[in-house]
């Protein structure tokens, strides 16, 4: 069962793509109470949900890595680890280049969640009346129809979605515009799909079954201001500068993206997505 359904007085936080930046996510975590530079004990009221790509790009892969390790043990079930495609980069046949290599205790441990299934492809929550799938780049409207069937509910959504880890991951990993400058393809994969060409566009005019969260890549470039939606979609989205979050409020529900778009150097500006019980 992927379902987090979150109880009066608690709270999740969904935690963007971190790329390397243990003080950045050393920050968000204190930021979110957890004690001791954010290695502590997560809040008994604290649940946290990381969409992927925790390494490359930063100088501290490593680090990151570690941190979540001991979150993943102290806090068993109160931690929800997604993968990303730089993680997949040491789990499967390799989809891309990439110069910089995290150390091999660093992928072992990235190898050993996702054998024993402590890093999963999605999660679901129920929160505030509103039901959201989470995963690292986003459900495009093909994928949820051709590959998953049409699930209307957000639990079978992402169960159907973490099922294909182990019995279809060349569909779970299939690559969109982001991987080769391919054309758009509104049914690439959820670890893939590029948040406005491919998966907004893939839900324009169409109802949404339920909210989505996703990180890996976003509709608005922070760095240029570019939006990478058309018009319509344009007038449905919201920019939030500060936190890094783009809402694009659809019929049926929502699309957050909340890729902070950290490079080699952190930006300074963002925060993780925050929701009540």
């Amino acid at each position: 069962m992927s379902l987090l359904r979150l109880g009066a007085g608690q709270r999740v936080a969904v935690i963007g793509d971190i790329g390397g930046h243990a003080d950045a996510l050393r920050a968000e975590l204190a930021r979110l109470g957890v004690s001791g530079d954010g290695a502590g004990p997560l809040p008994a009221d604290l649940f946290v949900v990381q969409v992927g790509d925790l390494i490359h790009r930063g100088p501290d892969s490593a680090g990151v890595v570690g941190l979540v390790d001991r979150h993943l043990a102290e806090s068993p079930g109160r931690w929800i680890q997604l993968v990303g495609n730089h993680e997949a980069f040491y789990l499967r046949r390799r989809q891309f280049s990439w110069d910089e290599r995290v150390s091999r205790p660093t992928a072992v441990t990235l190898r050993r969640w996702w054998s024993s299934g402590l890093m999963r492809p999605a999660a679901a929550i129920r929160a505030g009346g509103e039901d959201l799938l989470v995963s690292h780049a986003g459900l495009t409207r093909g994928f949820w129809q051709d590959v998953l069937g049409a699930p209307t509910d957000v639990v079978a959504a992402a169960d159907a979605i973490n099922s294909l880890a182990r019995r279809r991951g060349r569909a779970l990993f299939k690559p969109g515009t982001m991987l080769g400058w391919r054309d758009p393809d509104h049914s690439a994969g959820p670890v893939w799909a590029a948040a406005g060409t491919e998966v907004a566009a893939s839900w324009s005019g169409r109802e949404l079954p339920f909210s989505q969260v996703h990180g890996h890549s976003s509709a608005y470039n922070w760095q240029t201001g570019r939006w990478h939606l058309d018009d319509e979609l344009r007038a449905a989205a919201v920019c939030d500068d500060e936190a890094k979050h783009v809402v694009i409020t659809l019929p049926g529900g929502r699309l957050v993206g909340i890729d902070p778009g950290h490079g080699a150097l952190g930006d300074r500006l963002w925060r993780s997505f925050e929701l009540p019980g």
